[in-house]
């Protein structure tokens, strides 16, 4: 079998630092522009720098296993070369003082070499242009999952209304010739009558048991949909440590998130306080670019928690500003007794949190890589709830299979401590319904 060269980009290295591993017995090029461009990433303190730093560290280790411009070999098999010189080779269609290009030139000139030849990158522009080159191109797809195929948390079962009956009578029951993820929520429906239904979950022995009666509502908010209360099912069960909610803009992922954490930490008191955060895009881009301290700063990108914090401690009501000007100041002394911590991911890292209802919104604009890191965090004690819409990224190298929520759902689905549900009805209003459907 023919050896293949595989010529990376350099933003397949900062999402993951360990891809140079990931081709098998096969070639790995990587451009003296790549080397140039990781070396301009190396000081910075986010995960883009550390992935730098990581790959930097990498290479100068494999370069102690021979000459890395003719080819060092690796753990896998494969081998690794950095190239130099074909990038500056001309070409009628390439301006080469554009780095993208240098890099797609290398692919280019490898293949005119009559090697077979995969240019790879998270760069779909990139990769446009390699393809008119007439160069075999991929997306890195390591850490991907098929979207259409997502798991979703839930099922409709027909069953035999004996079964369902014998389930309202006797409790918990199995499903013969079915096989349920644990937290798996499961819609039994009787097969001669699909009026006559029982909603249950999957325990982790995968006997169907009934949902918590006193999960119908956290902190005042009661569910308005079966996905809303699946959700709140999930939330709010203390064996469940990490939770994931994935669904489109006004079906209340961080609603209810929040919501179930004022219960179980203020009113249950099963955790010390609140930690909410979600990624600034770019990721750990520097706040000093808005005015204030770094609360104030924090603040902006922070408004749609507040927002939701407001509507809960507010009962819903909006029409007083007597009423709007009280939570204003319930909201504010939550933050100032630090019952509710608002905190940018970027100085999560390094962290260990125990004992805290952590929220992690908007989880569709990190890596896995970064999921990981963040979930690591978590001490004893600590329930994780990662909520995000797959189909709204703003990190322009991901996209809806290869993002850190949809990569955690599937990566975890199979095991008992991790439950998920996918809200697909918007409850904002009707307005935000249309919006989220046909826009």
């Amino acid at each position: 079998m023919a050896t293949k060269y595989f010529v990376l980009d350099t933003n397949v290295l900062l999402h993951n630092a360990d891809s140079i591993h990931s081709f098998g017995d096969n070639v790995v090029v990587l451009p003296m522009t790549v080397i140039e461009e990781l070396d301009s990433f190396k000081t910075r303190s986010d995960e883009l720098g550390r992935n730098a730093r990581r790959v930097i560290r990498d290479l100068d280790t494999l370069r102690h296993g021979g000459t890395l411009s003719e080819g060092v070999p690796m753990d896998n098999g494969g081998t690794l070369r950095i190239v130099f010189g074909y990038e500056s080779m001309e070409h009628p269609h390439l301006d080469l003082k554009i780095a993208d290009n240098r890099i797609v030139s290398v692919a280019y000139t490898l293949m005119k070499k009559g090697e077979d030849v995969y240019f790879v990158s998270k760069d779909i522009n990139a990769r446009l242009k390699a393809d008119a080159l007439g160069v075999s191109v991929q997306d890195f797809e390591k850490q991907k999952v098929n979207i259409d195929e997502l798991f979703s948390g839930y099922r409709e079962v027909d069953v035999p209304s004996a079964l369902i009956n014998d389930f309202f009578a006797n409790g918990p029951q199995p499903v013969e010739g079915f096989e349920f993820c644990p937290n798996e929520f499961v819609l039994l429906r009787d097969e001669m009558d699909s009026k006559h239904t029982a909603l249950v979950k999957a325990a982790a022995d995968g006997m169907l048991v009934r949902l918590v009666r006193d999960y119908e509502s956290a902190y005042g908010i009661r569910s308005r949909s079966k996905e809303q209360r699946m959700a709140l099912e999930l939330l709010l069960d203390p064996d469940i440590a990490i939770v994931t909610l994935v669904g489109q803009a006004g079906t209340g992922k961080t609603l209810l998130a929040l919501a179930a954490a004022l219960e179980t930490t203020i009113k249950n008191q099963h955790f010390n306080k609140i930690l909410v955060s979600r990624p600034i895009i770019p990721m750990g881009k520097d706040l000093g670019y808005m005015p204030g301290d770094k609360d104030e700063k924090l603040r902006h990108w922070m408004q749609p928690i507040f927002d939701n914090l407001t509507f809960i401690l507010g009962g819903g009501r909006t029409d007083d500003e007597e009423h709007r000007d009280y939570t204003r100041k319930k909201v504010e002394k939550l933050l100032k007794d630090q019952i509710v911590e608002m905190e940018a991911l970027t100085y999560i890292r390094g962290r260990s949190i125990s004992n805290q209802f952590v929220i992690i919104d908007e989880a569709q604009n990190l890596t896995p890589h970064e999921v990981k890191t963040i979930i690591s965090r978590a001490g004893s004690g600590t329930k994780m709830v990662l909520t995000g819409d797959p189909y709204q990224i703003d990190n322009p190298y991901l996209d809806s299979s290869s993002n850190g929520l949809t990569y955690t759902v599937e990566r975890l689905k199979e095991l008992s401590l991790h439950g998920h549900i996918t809200l697909r009805k918007s409850e904002r209003s009707e307005l935000a319904a249309v919006a989220a459907s046909y826009l």
